[in-house]
């Protein structure tokens, strides 16, 4: 009762809560007060600092009793720490001589096995009982050590990627010597089926169905092996041999407007997956994809993108009642007669106007999180839709296009007969680089609507797609022999076979580190949260991709954001040598300390650091940081 009355008539906080009572005892009722929920993340504040480390603290990792933390950084070291006294309990030297970029607890009973993987190559486990020696070393990498991966239902096996494309299977049991890449830990080798540049920058394995491996590599597909489907070819005559992977073993997941056109022949790739991670299900991949947003896809229900599929039409009278504005955005168009697009109820009309305002006052961010809160209330309202894909069009960040191309597809689904839609749509498709489609898709509208044939604007979206056509052949011709990167017969049909994003989350900036995570919050998942390169912690609405709050975290970038996976409590770390941790506290009049007040501000400066020349931006990051 003590602690009950403390938590309702003293400022108190989550870690100094727990550290009152035994750890373990906390009952149902407490954990699920202490779930991340949006009056707790309104209100975080920094709770604890945990000093000891002399270089950057590059990985975070809670144990899987919840107690202990542990932290891997450039200064080689590993530091256990009990995160509800703010103590180190342990403090492990490694043998590595590079930056440490991953640490991971093997799910055994007693959370005394911890692996560590670095920059020199080198992957160690260690007993911290009895840490005065590893007890597996391991060399088999090529390059450096980027993420280690472990599996609820194996405490003696764990994986490792590293930037020499290899995904390794390591088991403690087996007598460990190091091999080749043809040897029998090698499970995936990614040069085989892309080139020798092909890196593996992170993994993740489904907490449900442990036989799926998610890959993040040096490019913008997320891949997800069955690894039941990998068979060992071995060779009779050298005792070595390589892993098979099976055409319909692995699946390729990549947002619809990255994703190349149809040709083994294409450009070395700009974007890297930085981290993923599934949720508590196993039903969906959250990806964090370096120089651009991140991104949920659906396991269940994902789809390859569509460009340009409209829905069945049948004309009425009521079509020749439209008056289209001869403007080539369409910005005007209107329709006098509105009895297929219902009319919006008051409280979801209040949204809409509030969206328009400030899309007529080019507050683009603030105009889409105010349209996705209408759909929310009102998903089958075409208007909506629309108006969210012109604020779109308008803002024109990473994805945006695509985003409303999407958008026009819905409305067009719910209101086959809405022609700004449809010219829109072609607009979308004209600025993905589709001139092909943007002119199906203009002929399909002048078929189904004869009296638009001579609409200025349908005639000035004609001429651009013209244009366009020209200069897409001429740049083909340009480009012929130009040093272009070419895909395996599988790398190809993976590639084309790749299904589509479900959700966006859009603000953070990460282009200068490749080890940046990204987490959902809470065992719901209702949140999302990430690391940015603006020294600030982002975190999203799990549903609608509209941010929630944004946190000041360090002084240059945050990296490592790891939920703790039962209470509210955050652990952070990045450029500076502390772990921050963070939990809700009472509501004052100033509110959180650190709380960023003008997020709009914020992400605008996010997206123009994203936009940096490539080659400045590869000179800061060559000079300045080792991620």
């Amino acid at each position: 009762m003590s602690n009950l009355k403390s938590f309702n008539t003293e400022k108190y906080n989550v870690a100094s809560l727990i550290q009152d009572r035994e750890y373990g005892s906390t009952d149902w009722l407490m954990q699920r007060k202490h779930q991340f929920s949006s009056a707790f993340i309104n209100r975080l504040e920094k709770i604890a600092l945990l000093k000891g480390h002399e270089g950057c603290v590059n990985c975070l990792e809670w144990s899987h009793n919840s107690r202990f933390l542990a932290s891997g950084s450039d200064d080689f070291k590993v530091i256990i720490w009990d995160a509800f006294k703010s103590v180190a309990v342990l403090n492990i030297k490694t043998k590595h001589c590079g930056n440490m970029f991953s640490v991971k607890f093997l799910p055994q009973q007693n959370d005394s096995i911890v692996a560590t993987g670095a920059a020199d190559k080198f992957i160690y486990v260690f007993d911290i009982n009895n840490h005065t020696e590893p007890i597996l070393s391991c060399n088999c990498h090529m390059a450096r050590v980027k993420r280690l991966a472990t599996a609820p239902d194996s405490p003696k096996v764990f994986w490792s990627a590293g930037e020499d494309g290899a995904i390794l299977q390591l088991d403690l049991r087996e007598r460990h010597r190091c091999q080749t890449s043809d040897s029998s830990n090698h499970l995936i080798n990614l040069g085989t089926y892309i080139d020798a540049n092909a890196e593996a920058k992170c993994l993740a394995i489904n907490p449900l169905r442990t036989e799926f491996l998610a890959v993040g590599a040096n490019d913008p597909y997320a891949r997800i092996y069955d690894r039941r489907m990998i068979r060992f070819l071995s060779s009779t005559s050298t005792g070595t041999g390589i892993y098979n992977i099976p055409i319909n073993c692995v699946s390729y997941y990549c947002p619809g407007h990255i994703q190349k056109n149809n040709s083994k022949f294409i450009d070395h790739e700009s974007r890297a997956i930085t981290y993923l991670t599934y949720n508590a299900l196993g039903t969906e991949l959250l990806v964090n994809m370096g120089g651009d947003h991140i991104y949920i896809y659906d396991l269940l229900n994902a789809e390859a993108p569509i460009f340009l599929n409209l829905p069945e039409y049948v004309s009425s009278d009521m079509d020749m009642d439209i008056n289209y504005s001869s403007d080539s955005n369409c910005r005007n168009c209107s329709t006098t007669n509105y009895s297929k697009r219902r009319k919006l109820p008051e409280h979801i009309e209040t949204y809409k106007k509030m969206g328009n305002e400030l899309l007529e006052n080019e507050k683009y961010l603030q105009a889409i999180n105010r349209y996705t809160d209408a759909i929310a209330k009102a998903p089958n309202s075409s208007v909506l839709y629309l108006n969210r894909a012109t604020a779109y069009m308008r803002r024109l960040w990473y994805g945006d296009v695509y985003a409303a191309l999407r958008d026009c597809h819905q409305a067009l689904s719910l209101d086959p007969s809405y022609i700004k839609a449809h010219f829109r749509l072609a607009r979308a498709l004209l600025e993905l680089g589709r001139p092909q489609e943007a002119e199906e898709c203009v002929r399909e509208l002048i078929h189904r609507f004869p009296s638009y044939a001579n609409n200025h604007g349908v005639l000035m979206l004609s001429k651009d797609i013209n244009e366009m056509q020209q200069t897409t052949q001429s740049h083909q011709q340009a480009t012929e022999g130009y040093n272009l990167l070419e895909l395996s017969e599988n790398e190809f049909l993976w590639r084309n076979k790749a299904k589509d994003y479900k959700t966006r989350f859009v603000g953070h900036c990460n282009t200068t580190t490749d080890i940046k995570e990204a987490n959902y919050l809470g065992k719901d998942g209702k949140f999302i949260v990430a690391g940015s390169d603006d020294g600030n912690f982002f975190i999203w609405e799990r549903n609608t991709g509209n941010i929630q709050a944004i946190y000041k975290a360090d002084r240059a970038i945050v990296n490592c954001v790891q939920p703790h996976p039962e209470i509210c409590l955050l652990a952070t770390s990045g450029i500076e040598h502390d772990i921050k941790l963070w939990g809700p506290i009472e509501t004052t009049s100033e509110g959180p300390s650190q709380i960023v007040s003008n997020i709009d501000k914020c992400v605008e400066e996010n997206q123009k650091k994203m936009r940096t020349d490539p080659f400045d931006l590869n000179t800061r990051n060559a000079l300045c940081w080792n991620g």
